[in-house]
């Protein structure tokens, strides 16, 4: 069965277009679910196996997964792997199986995402300098970061995927390679470019005009990670809530965008959302804000009306 993984996690990067991470995802969650279904045979699982495999067998993955604690979020990906690779088998390995299809995916909470007070983000300079004044093209970085994530409400992977030769000349739009390679196209604020020149003009190195826009202090292209530790060490140092995140930078775009009158197609476009669905958790935030206004500042909020 690891020809056959393999084969797959090929197919998924040379012929669909996923990212690396996201093939990585695919084979551990498929390594999971081969792993226990030898415990549940007794041996190795040849693709005869697979085909055999019932309701009782995915059933019992999904039972073995509970007991071990993972999350219905984790299952239902792991369950939509497995799916995916049960199709490739069948187109290129005829190997079918109908009991798969019969499996409904634990439910998951659709968690909303908080947004960041505007008076949050602008402390952030504040503590960047603060913190990074002894580092002046690190504090300036760090400032171009959360300002482009928040301006113009990128992932973190699109933000540190853009190279110099993006946002020389200070272009109105940026050419964003979203999730499945999908491009679009975003409009950039005369403040994200001033932050960005200002880092762009005291950096070290890192000028050719196909470097990463973003490196790290010893020259490289800043990872995820970094990324993700600039925001969590503001967090810390501002005292701020748990979901200080740079997702909550790119969601705070969205619910500004929103709050100012933007229709959740045009949002959908600008977030690079593959669902409307997706998008329309943003209206589900806005009015949770907007009955909370409500209840603490309607004078008649708390009395019941009756209807005459």
């Amino acid at each position: 069965m690891n020809e056959i993984v393999g084969e797959f996690i090929e197919y998924l990067i040379g012929t669909k277009n996923y990212s690396e991470h996201t093939a990585t995802a695919y084979e551990t969650d498929i390594r999971d679910f081969l792993k226990f279904y030898e415990r549940f045979i007794g041996g190795d699982v040849a693709l005869g196996d697979m085909a055999r495999a019932d309701t009782i067998s995915f059933r019992s993955y999904l039972a073995d997964r509970a007991r071990r604690g993972l999350a219905h979020k984790s299952t239902a990906r792991a369950l939509s792997s497995l799916r995916g690779f049960y199709k490739y088998m069948a187109r290129h390995h005829n190997i079918k199986n109908d009991a798969i299809g019969l499996i409904s995916s634990p439910k998951v909470p659709r968690k909303l995402s908080k947004a960041i007070e505007p008076a949050d983000v602008s402390n952030m300079k504040t503590a960047i300098m603060e913190t990074e004044g002894d580092n002046p093209w690190i504090a300036a970085r760090d400032w171009a970061l959360v300002v482009l994530i928040f301006g113009c409400g990128l992932r973190i992977s699109e933000a540190l995927s853009l190279k110099n030769a993006d946002v020389r000349g200070r272009p109105e739009i940026l050419r964003i390679l979203g999730k499945g390679n999908k491009e679009r196209i975003v409009p950039v604020l005369p403040a994200v470019y001033d932050a960005i020149e200002k880092y762009v003009a005291i950096r070290p190195f890192g000028n050719a005009p196909d470097d990463e826009l973003f490196r790290s202090v010893r020259g490289l292209p800043m990872s995820p990670r970094m990324a993700e530790k600039v925001v969590e060490h503001l967090r810390h140092y501002l005292q701020l809530p748990d979901y200080v995140t740079p997702h909550a930078l790119r969601h705070t775009f969205a619910t500004a965008l929103l709050a100012g009158g933007a229709d959740l197609r045009s949002l959908q476009e600008l977030l690079g959302h593959a669902s409307l669905s997706t998008t329309q958790l943003y209206t589900r935030v806005n009015m949770a804000e907007i009955s909370n206004i409500y209840m603490h500042a309607h004078p008649r909020a708390s009395e019941e009306i009756d209807d005459e």
